[in-house]
C-alpha cells in the first residue's frame, strides 16, 4: 500500500527534488530502525507511512506563514495527509496515528510511542546531514533526542562515535 503513497507523495512534491529526496531518506531510515527494533507489522506500517508524509505541510507553511519552520509543518501537515490517506483507503486508526505523528514530529517532549520516537530519530539522521550539523550539535541531539539502541547505533555509525 505504501508504494501508491510514495508515488502520490512524489507527485505532491513535483518539481521539488530536495524534499522528495528528504522524505525518501527519512522513510528508509525509519524502515531500517523499525526492523532493527523488531516492531510489530502494524506499528512499522504506521511509522513508515508517517515518514513518507511527515513534511507534507511544508509547502502550505511556506505559503501561509512564509516559513518552513517545524511548528508550522505540524499545524499544516495533518489535513493534507488525512486527505491523501483517505483517498488511498487507509484504515482510520492508521490515519489518526499518522496524523498525530505528523502534528508532533518536531516536538521532542512527551514522546508517546516507539513509532513517534523512531520518526524523530530517522528525521534527525537525515536533517543532520542535510543541514551539515556540527559534531557538537549532533552530540547534543544524541543526548537530547535519541533513546533507542538502534537509533544511537546508526547515528554513531553514520557520524562517528560522538563524545
Amino acid at each position: 500500500m505504501n508504494t501508491l503513497l510514495l508515488q502520490k507523495m512524489i507527485a505532491y512534491d513535483k518539481g521539488d527534488a530536495q524534499r522528495i529526496h528528504h522524505f525518501l531518506k527519512v522513510y528508509e531510515f525509519a524502515s531500517l530502525l523499525a526492523q532493527m527494533e523488531q516492531l510489530p507489522k502494524q506499528t512499522q506500517h504506521i511509522l513508515e507511512t508517517a515518514a513518507i508524509l511527515h513534511d507534507i505541510g511544508i509547502h502550505l507553511s511556506e505559503k501561509k506563514y512564509n516559513s518552513s519552520a517545524g511548528k508550522y509543518q505540524e499545524i499544516e501537515g495533518p489535513a493534507p495527509a488525512r486527505e491523501m490517506l483517505t483517498s488511498l483507503h487507509y484504515d482510520e486508526t492508521v490515519i489518526d496515528r499518522v496524523c498525530y505523528l505528523i502534528a508532533h514530529h518536531h516536538t521532542y517532549i512527551n514522546v508517546d510511542g516507539i513509532d513517534y520516537q523512531l520518526l524523530i530519530e530517522a528525521d534527525f539522521l537525515v536533517n543532520a546531514y542535510e543541514d551539515a550539523l556540527s559534531a557538537k550539535s549532533i552530540s547534543a541531539a544524541r543526548e537530547r533526542i535519541f533513546k533507542t539502541k538502534s537509533g544511537i547505533s546508526i547515528l554513531e555509525t553514520v557520524y562517528g562515535k560522538i563524545e
